[in-house]
C-alpha cells in the first residue's frame, strides 16, 4: 500500500476519533442541561439520515437511476429487525449482540427484498424505473398494515430500545466507509460506466443487469440498516410513516447535497435532520420549505450544493500547512528543468 494512502488512512481515523471525543464531551458533560438529550436525539436522527441518503446516491448519483420508493427497504428492514429483538426481549441476549442482531437481520432483509425488486425491474429507465419503486414502496406499506405480526394499521409498538448514539455514530461511519469503497473500486468504477453509456457498456462485454441489481441490492441493504436503527431508537412505528413523502425527502437530500458526493449526502442529511428541530414552529412547511431549495438549486447549482466534489481531510491538513502547495511546487520545477 501506497505511503500516501497510509497516511490519509491514519488522518481520517484520527479525524473522526477526535470528532466523537468532541461529541461525547458535548453530551455527557451536559453542557445544555435537559435539552442535551434532544440534541443526542437530533444527532441520533441525522446518523440513520446519512446513511439513508447515502445508500440511495450510490442509485442516483453512482447508477444514474432515480427511486422515489427507498423509505420500502428502510420500512422493511425497521420491521424485520424489530420482529426479531422482540423475539429475543426475554431471552439472555447481551443488548450489544441483540443490535448487531437487529442491524444484520434488517439488512438482509432489505437486500433480499432489493434483488427481488431489482431483477425485473432494472430492465427499466428513467421515469418507469421511478414509477415501478413508487409502486414497490406503496406495495410494502399496505402489505405491513394489514399483516399482524407488523401490528396491522395499527403502531407497532414496544419496541426494544436499543439505539444508542455512540453504538449509531461508529455504524454510520463504518456504512459510509464501505459504500465510499465501493465507489471507489472497479465494481463501482464499471457502473460509473454503465451510468456514462449503457449502449457502450453492454458492448465491451459488461453484465450490465448484474452490476445494476448488485448496485441496487448494497442500496437497499444500507437502507435496511438504517431502518433498524430508526425502529429500535423510535420504539414504536407505523406503517403510513414510511410513505412516498418519506421517500421523495431523501432524494431531495441527495440532490440538494449532490448526486454523486458523498461528501453532499453526509452535510445535507446532517444539516436537513436537524432545520426541522431549529424551525419546530414552522414543521408544517417543511416540505414546502424543502421544494423551494430544490428548485433554487436546480436554477442556479444543477448539480447540487457540491456537485461531485468529495472533502478530504488529508488535502485540506496539506492546504492548511502549506505541504501540498511545496509538492506541487517542486513538481513543476522539476518539469520546467526538464
Amino acid at each position: 500500500m501506497p505511503k500516501r494512502i497510509k497516511k490519509a488512512y491514519v488522518i481520517n481515523v484520527i479525524g473522526l476519533l477526535l470528532l466523537f471525543a468532541g461529541l461525547y464531551c458535548f453530551f455527557e458533560t451536559g453542557i445544555f442541561g435537559t435539552r442535551t438529550d434532544y440534541f443526542k436525539g437530533i444527532a441520533t436522527t441525522a446518523c440513520y439520515t446519512i446513511i439513508m441518503v447515502t445508500s440511495l446516491n450510490l442509485l442516483v448519483g453512482v447508477m444514474g437511476e432515480f427511486s422515489l420508493g427507498h423509505a420500502g427497504f428502510m420500512s422493511v428492514g425497521a420491521y424485520a429487525s424489530a420482529i426479531l429483538t422482540n423475539s429475543l426481549a426475554e431471552k439472555d441476549v447481551p443488548v450489544f449482540v441483540m443490535f448487531l442482531c437487529a442491524l444484520l437481520v434488517g439488512g438482509i432483509a432489505a437486500a433480499v427484498t432489493g434483488v427481488l425488486v431489482g431483477i425485473p425491474t432494472l430492465k427499466l429507465r428513467g421515469d418507469y424505473l421511478a414509477i415501478v419503486t413508487v409502486a414497490f414502496a406503496e406495495i410494502i406499506r399496505v402489505a405491513f398494515t394489514n399483516f399482524e405480526i407488523t401490528g396491522g394499521g395499527r403502531t407497532m409498538s414496544g419496541i426494544t430500545k436499543l439505539s444508542n448514539f455512540y453504538w449509531v455514530f461508529w455504524v454510520t461511519v463504518v456504512c459510509v466507509t464501505i459504500m465510499y469503497m465501493f465507489i471507489r473500486s472497479r465494481f463501482g468504477r464499471t457502473v460509473k460506466a454503465i451510468r456514462e453509456d449503457y449502449i457502450a457498456a453492454s458492448a465491451s462485454g459488461v453484465n450490465v443487469t448484474f452490476y445494476k441489481v448488485m448496485t441496487f441490492t448494497i442500496s437497499a441493504f444500507f437502507a435496511g440498516i438504517a431502518g433498524a436503527i430508526y425502529a429500535h431508537y423510535m420504539t414504536a412505528m407505523i406503517p403510513t410513516s414510511f410513505n412516498f413523502m418519506y421517500s421523495a425527502e431523501f432524494l431531495t437530500e441527495v440532490i440538494i447535497g449532490g448526486t454523486g458526493s458523498m461528501t453532499g449526502s453526509v452535510i445535507g442529511a446532517a444539516f436537513l435532520s436537524a432545520l426541522p428541530e431549529a424551525m419546530r414552529a414552522f414543521a408544517r412547511y417543511r416540505m414546502l420549505g424543502y421544494s423551494i431549495v430544490l428548485v433554487l438549486i436546480m436554477i442556479f447549482r444543477p448539480g447540487g450544493i457540491f456537485g461531485t466534489w468529495e472533502f478530504s481531510l488529508t488535502r485540506a491538513l496539506e492546504r492548511l500547512t502549506g505541504h501540498g502547495r511545496t509538492e506541487t511546487g517542486a513538481g513543476a520545477a522539476g518539469k520546467g528543468a526538464q
